[in-house]
């Protein structure tokens, strides 16, 4: 089972706005405290792993945030690498096990996802496992679904569920991709041809906060919760 968790964290945020002029967008705070420990927390609830954080714009105040806690970040320079390259990038590290990763622009009212996550996931069968909420329960969405499951909880492009940035995903498949900059979704492509990209429901309720109105939409949904 993995021990690694990946945090996404090197985004140039810039649908935030000016809200990102100095500061990266996993350090804006969302009911008092920043994207960031809220992903992070949801990894110290979860139980012992590993923590790895990329990061590239204003890569300074990321390092110095994680400092005094248990994540190990990785600087990504001079380019950002996009997620599949991030990742990619980050394997010396992470190891040769399957790992989680996890979007740092999101506010979670539910169950743990990392813990869900583990207790569906079938290695012998799956490649990937996408937590996915459906899109009425996806506070702050904009556009829709991403993709839609299967009677086998397979993934299929396009549907009413959305992707919320968390997974556990095997990494082999990585070093066969030549590009060093690469979205996760060439990888995720190859495994949906071969039928071993799964998703699993989460029953809680999941708030995008890459944008500046998610900020209140989510304080709302924490303090509703």
């Amino acid at each position: 089972m993995c021990d690694a968790i990946m945090f996404f964290a090197a985004g140039f945020g810039t649908r935030m706005g000016a809200l990102t002029k100095d500061r990266p967008k996993p350090l804006i705070p969302v009911a008092g405290r920043p994207l960031l420990d809220h992903a992070l927390e949801l990894a110290d609830n979860y139980g012992p792993l590993r923590k790895y954080v990329n990061a590239h714009y204003l890569a300074d105040q990321i390092t110095a945030h994680v400092d005094p806690r248990a994540a190990k970040v990785i600087v990504e320079h001079p380019q950002v690498l996009d997620t599949g390259g991030g990742l990619k990038n980050a394997l010396p590290l992470l190891g040769n096990a399957p790992v989680f990763t996890s979007n740092t622009d999101a506010v979670w009212s539910g169950p743990n996802p990392l813990t869900l996550l583990k207790q569906a996931w079938r290695p012998d069968d799956m490649d990937a496992l996408l937590l996915c909420v459906p899109l009425e329960n996806a506070i702050g969405r904009q556009g829709g679904g991403d993709f839609a499951l299967d009677d086998n909880d397979r993934l299929i492009r396009k549907g009413d569920m959305v992707y919320t940035g968390v997974q556990i995903i095997k990494t082999d498949g990585l070093l066969d991709i030549s590009d060093d900059v690469f979205s996760l979704n060439v990888l995720w492509n190859r495994m949906l041809e071969n039928g071993r990209l799964f998703g699993a429901r989460y029953p809680g309720k999941w708030c995008d906060v890459g944008h500046p109105d998610g900020i209140t939409l989510a304080e709302t949904m924490l303090d509703c919760a």
